[in-house]
């Protein structure tokens, strides 16, 4: 949480919020010159992210100079949220489990999201995190039948996992640690912890320990997946999704208060 002297995004400008290695040092000519756009590159980039973070929930956690049980919930989508992430996975896993059927249990996986998805319209809620899970649920389901292996119904959320680790290693050997960019301009700082040696550690920090996760979830998973061991690929699934998630979010909040002991809530947006 930004203090009141704290530059907001709209005062984090190239020439205030970066190194000085990163600005302009030569004529147009300089093969430099890209380096000197990066400063409006990650402003740009950092704003949507963090417009994204804030959408869902997350701006507010960072804000928070308390934490709760409740604030975690409601970071986690509500109990509506949580039953959309964890149910259709379990079903999938406990039907397969126990019949063997890998048709069934897709069916069963695929017609309970699509159950919620039809809840949040008839109930007018939002229904992005329904639709987005229906969407990654129909697809798996698609893959796994297409090929007629279950354990193919996990190949998407493998592969978003890897993808999250290539931005996520690839933001801290750049030296804009992604996760950094998101926290600067949901707590007002705009790229202006790019100059504090301090915060620009946590920034670090906080991108390597949500690198550390998505890569834990494919070493252990790989393996799994590789040996057809659908059951187990199911189990390690759901316990590494929500529940570290919400670890992640906590040690998050915690490295943030750290460099941002105090909020302001009018300049924090």
């Amino acid at each position: 949480m930004s203090e009141s002297t704290t530059p907001g995004p709209e005062d984090a400008t190239p020439a205030e919020s970066v190194p000085r290695d990163a600005t302009p040092t030569a004529a147009s000519g300089d093969p430099k010159r890209s380096r000197a756009d990066e400063p409006e590159l990650a402003t740009t980039f950092a704003a949507q992210l963090a417009g994204a973070a804030e959408k869902a929930g997350l701006g507010q956690i960072a804000r928070d100079e308390t934490l709760s049980s409740g604030d975690i919930l409601k970071a986690l989508g509500g109990i509506r949220g949580l039953a959309e992430a964890i149910l259709p996975g379990l079903v999938f896993l406990i039907v397969y489990t126990f019949a063997k059927d890998l048709v069934l249990a897709l069916v069963a996986s695929v017609g309970l999201a699509a159950v919620f998805t039809v809840i949040r319209l008839a109930t007018r809620t939002p229904v992005t995190q329904a639709f987005a899970g229906l969407i990654a649920v129909a697809a798996s389901a698609a893959l796994a039948l297409w090929t007629g292996r279950g354990q193919d119904n996990f190949v998407l959320g493998l592969i978003t996992n890897a993808a999250y680790v290539v931005a996520l290693l690839t933001s801290l050997l750049v030296k804009w640690p992604l996760l950094g960019l998101a926290v600067g301009f949901l707590m007002g700082d705009g790229l202006a912890w790019k100059t504090d040696k301090r915060k620009c550690r946590a920034m670090v920090l906080i991108t390597a320990c949500w690198l550390a996760l998505f890569a834990l979830r494919l070493i252990v998973q790989l393996p799994l997946f590789f040996a057809g061991n659908v059951e187990a690929l199911g189990v390690t699934k759901l316990l590494m999704g929500v529940p570290l998630y919400a670890i992640l979010l906590v040690v998050s909040w915690l490295i943030v208060r750290t460099v941002y002991p105090k909020v302001d809530t009018t300049t924090a947006r």
